[in-house]
């Protein structure tokens, strides 16, 4: 959606007043640490853009609540992986010898959105480790959500998703749905079924001071049936959907999510695998 499309007679501007008071009747609370995925666009026209957003979150939240969200540098990653798009094979070790070490206050973000990348730079927020899949926190629980991110556990046990569960906290999608909700990476890594995969990967990162390309045993996440797995939660726990200007918005706890989502991969994708096996080979 272009910001012209943004401009609809019919919807006023949204202020940070009016985006508080909507994301109060989602049910965003004072004290609650929140993980936050946005597309700003499909709000509407807001007067301050992403700044306005994450005031008005702030706003809900108060001085003892914790906004969190992805700050994910993917391109820092193995370039034989890469599809969207892909490089040439000559270009591999180029970029695996001068690929820049992830720095949490200047790498930049990718594909995370305007809000993701404003948020990063808000004063006194803090950046986790990861040099792929970091996120970012604010609040008086940010050092605990964002320390030790481990490099083998960028969406696992050792990340702040697992921090968030341990504090039962939230999911807040604005205009996006579950395929954008990094929570249910969480449940992929706590799940076990048949042929979970794996995969190596590797980062430019700072070992002792020196920049070096470093390699890592990482679960190969998948993202592709997450939409049909959050619409299946939602139904099951009656989860209401909101409208904050013109976006959709989805607002529940994580904690029953990734309960529910660790046994939903464990049957669905362990059937997907049972049925890829027992099927007839082409002659």
């Amino acid at each position: 959606m272009s910001e012209a499309q943004t401009i609809n007679p019919n919807f006023p501007p949204l202020t940070v007043d009016l985006l508080a008071a909507g994301f109060a009747d989602c049910g965003l609370a004072p004290g609650q640490t929140v993980i936050v995925h946005t597309a700003m666009r499909k709000l509407g026209w807001v007067v301050g853009g992403p700044v306005a957003v994450i005031q008005a979150l702030l706003q809900v939240l108060g001085p003892q609540g914790n906004l969190v969200m992805p700050a994910h540098t993917t391109d820092n990653s193995e370039p034989s992986h890469w599809q969207n798009p892909p490089v040439p094979e000559s270009w591999w070790p180029i970029i695996r010898a001068h690929m820049p070490a992830y720095d949490p206050a200047t790498s930049p973000l990718r594909q995370m959105g305007k809000v993701a990348e404003t948020f990063v730079h808000w004063p006194g927020a803090i950046r986790s480790s990861h040099p792929a899949n970091s996120f970012v926190a604010l609040g008086p629980q940010a050092a605990y959500l964002t320390a030790d991110h481990r490099l083998e556990s960028g969406l696992g046990a050792r990340s702040p998703l697992a921090r968030l569960y341990d504090l039962d906290g939230y999911v807040l999608l604005i205009g996006v749905d579950h395929s954008n909700n990094t929570s249910l990476h969480l449940a992929e890594d706590r799940a076990e079924w048949p042929g979970k995969p794996y995969t190596e990967d590797g980062v430019a990162m700072l070992v002792d001071g020196e920049r070096r390309w470093v390699t890592y045993r990482m679960l190969d996440y998948d993202a592709d049936d997450f939409a049909q797995l959050g619409d299946a939660y939602e139904a099951a726990a009656v989860i209401p959907r909101h409208t904050v200007g013109q976006a959709q918005v989805r607002f529940m706890r994580q904690r029953p999510l990734v309960d529910f989502a660790v046994q939903w991969v464990n049957a669905n994708r362990g059937r997907a695998t049972e049925a890829g096996s027992s099927a007839t080979p082409d002659a």
